[in-house]
């Protein structure tokens, strides 16, 4: 049986630009195009990696390509990390900054119609983060795939060992306020659509903090018997297709409430 983190370190395509969405030295962004240029939909894709300097931007370049190949636009956005000037507030700022102005800056360049928010993993939990904080202006919806939803029960579970202390820097006793402004399980109901994919045989992050989310939010949860952590991430994978069905279903589902839709 082939390891399903190959995907990790599979080679994807060079992006077809750079796009930067601020002054600072990680706030910039791959941009991938489809062969049909205009109109298109967008996809802002926050990657993984417990939020760790070790992973960036690079490992979701095969889903990129992906989404690429399925039709969409897709702006993979890198952010400050946990080891090299990320953690509490840097990373969180970085991610509102990007979700905030990629939309506008994808859309001179290929004058893009909705546009959807996925992220996987820690990208999972920012973009339920941004759901929770109502940033979603631009933006048709929300689709978190295997999301650290519950930041205090992956504290407790020494996910990755310590990957959530080393992002808000301390426990739930020790500095509560990061919880309570970090946390998509303390957050607000989202307005926005948001749709939860989780593999059931998930090692990485348990399928029980989206289950708990998707209960006290009203989220669209879709659960994948058979399915690990990497196979969401995987354009080969038997998961790819229920991945490719939530980002229409969001892209299809309204309008976003700041960016005009063409007739």
């Amino acid at each position: 049986m082939s390891d399903p983190r190959e995907v990790l370190n599979r080679t994807g395509s060079p992006p077809d630009a750079e796009i930067r969405y601020g002054p600072g030295p990680e706030q910039i962004a791959d941009l991938r195009l489809p062969l049909r240029r205009v109109p298109v939909s967008t996809v802002v894709l926050l990657h993984g990696g417990f939020w760790r300097s070790g992973y960036d931007r690079n490992h979701v370049r095969p889903m990129a390509d992906g989404l690429a190949e399925a039709g969409f636009a897709v702006a993979t956005p890198e952010y400050a990390r946990t080891g090299a000037g990320g953690g509490w507030p840097s990373t969180f700022d970085d991610v509102r900054l990007a979700v905030a102005r990629l939309p506008e800056l994808v859309g001179d360049s290929v004058g893009c119609n909705d546009v959807v928010l996925v992220g996987h993993s820690a990208g999972g939990h920012l973009a339920l983060w941004c759901a929770g904080l109502d940033l979603l202006d631009a933006y048709a919806g929300v689709v978190a795939l295997a999301p650290v939803a519950d930041l205090v029960a992956a504290f407790r579970l020494d996910l990755d060992g310590g990957a959530v202390r080393a992002l808000l820097g301390g426990s739930p006793e020790q500095v509560p306020d990061h919880y309570d402004a970090a946390d998509p399980s303390r957050l607000p109901v989202p307005t926005s659509r948001v749709v939860v994919l989780h593999g059931e045989e998930d090692a990485q992050v348990p399928v029980d903090g989206s289950i708990r989310y998707a209960a006290r939010t009203g989220a669209d949860l879709r659960l994948l018997p058979g399915v690990e952590h990497f196979g969401l991430i995987d354009p080969t994978s038997a998961a790819w297709p229920a991945v490719l069905s939530a980002v229409r279903s969001v892209q299809d589902g309204g309008h976003p409430r700041g960016l005009a839709s063409s007739p």
